[in-house]
């Protein structure tokens, strides 16, 4: 059932109804004065003025049978018992209630219809032979059948189109959501992947350039050492930067440079020692690991050493790595305090959350604290499934 307000019509379809109606009630109109003038009766000033202007005020009053129309529709109905002229004008206002689809008000005016007609019929001295007496009840109950039948279909047609415009607005406001959504999720994809690749180089070369500014007492051979050190870590930030950069302007079916794993763990901390990081570490990991396991791996002691290098200059950094297949791999990163003041690198803010979500995706856990005598520990435990688990059904 239809509850909802119909919507406004436009001057044209608001015209070509009201014009249909009026011819309705002329054609209605024209046969009973022909009628009259064969039977030799007098059709009388009101057949020719007040039947058209009572006809005339329907056709006005369905001006506002969308916004009143059970009151608009029952004052026509009234109306037209008076007024061949008004038939039409009652067609289009049982047509108009039909498409409400409420049974009770079709009922009500349908039969306020069929009332009016009967009066109307005896408003003129037509003589109606005795045999067809029958037909004057029987036409304006099939009129009103096919007016209200009409209705009911436009008005189900009516909740059919709104109901798609709905679903159709819907979809959009969804895939507008989708989109804005994409696009966050990428962007903090593009923050992360710009923090694991550069925020670890760019660390190593500002600690590098705080330990010759305010080292005095190096020697040439030391000074050419660190400066050759920032020199190579800011070309490979670019490199690495570029690389970035090529993957996210790649087609989708180009294929992605293999990402760092366990592997690359010992010459991550190669390249830290080369950069004046006192560095240290155990590993009794047995075997190989899942490359989302590796990988998350690699990225906790990558985070670690980069905070390490901008918080606590000059401290020890050991990191341990232990697991086997069907347990945990747990990686740890310890330093000790800092021997002199940290200087102030860029800090971009995605470290800990950005790690602390690779970790989550994996199903493993982080914890993260300092450490009595003002360390810090940074210790993450990832899933390691047993690879004959992983290949059953």
């Amino acid at each position: 059932m239809d509850t909802g307000v119909a919507p406004r019509l436009g001057w044209w379809q608001q015209t070509w109804r009201l014009v249909s109606a009026a011819a309705v009630g002329v054609a209605f109109w024209l046969f009973t004065g022909v009628l009259l003038r064969g039977q030799g009766a007098e059709t009388g000033s009101w057949f020719l003025t007040g039947d058209p202007l009572v006809a005339f005020g329907c056709l006005t009053a369905l001006l506002w049978r969308r916004r009143f129309p059970l009151a608009v529709a029952m004052t026509v109905m009234i109306a037209s018992a008076a007024s061949l002229l008004a038939t039409g004008a009652a067609l289009l206002a049982l047509g108009s209630i039909s498409t409400r689809r409420r049974p009770v008000e079709i009922g009500v005016v349908g039969l306020a219809f069929v009332a009016a007609s009967q009066f109307a019929g005896r408003f003129y001295p037509a003589q109606t032979p005795p045999g067809l007496l029958w037909f004057q009840l029987a036409l304006p109950v099939l009129v009103a059948g096919i007016a209200v039948a009409a209705g009911v279909a436009v008005g189900a047609r009516r909740v059919e189109v709104r109901s798609l415009r709905d679903r159709a607005e819907s979809a959009e406001r969804e895939q507008t959501a989708r989109a804005a959504q994409a696009r966050a999720l990428e962007r903090n994809r593009i923050a992360r992947e710009m923090h694991d690749v550069l925020a670890h180089r760019i660390s190593l070369v500002a600690m590098q350039a705080g330990v010759l500014d305010h080292r005095g007492d190096l020697t040439a051979e030391e000074s050419r050492v660190l400066a050759r050190g920032i020199a190579d870590g800011s070309h490979q930030a670019l490199e690495e930067l570029r690389d970035v950069l090529g993957v996210l302007r790649a087609d989708p079916g180009h294929p992605e440079p293999p990402q760092p794993s366990l592997d690359r763990i010992p010459a991550l901390v190669a390249d830290a020692r080369a950069s004046g990081l006192d560095v240290t570490l155990t590993t009794t990991v047995t075997g190989t690991p899942p490359d989302v396991v590796g990988r998350t791996c690699y990225r906790v002691v990558q985070e670690g050493l980069t905070n390490a290098a901008k918080h606590a200059p000059g401290a020890h950094v050991h990191i341990t790595l232990e697991g086997t297949a069907g347990g945990e791999l747990t990686v740890g990163v310890r330093n000790s305090p800092a021997t002199a003041k940290p200087g102030r690198p860029p800090a971009s803010g995605f470290g800990l959350l950005g790690l602390a979500e690779r970790i989550d995706l994996a199903g493993g856990k982080l914890d993260h604290h300092p450490t009595p005598g003002n360390g810090y520990d940074l210790t993450a435990q990832l899933p390691w499934p047993n690879p004959i688990d992983e290949k059953r059904p």
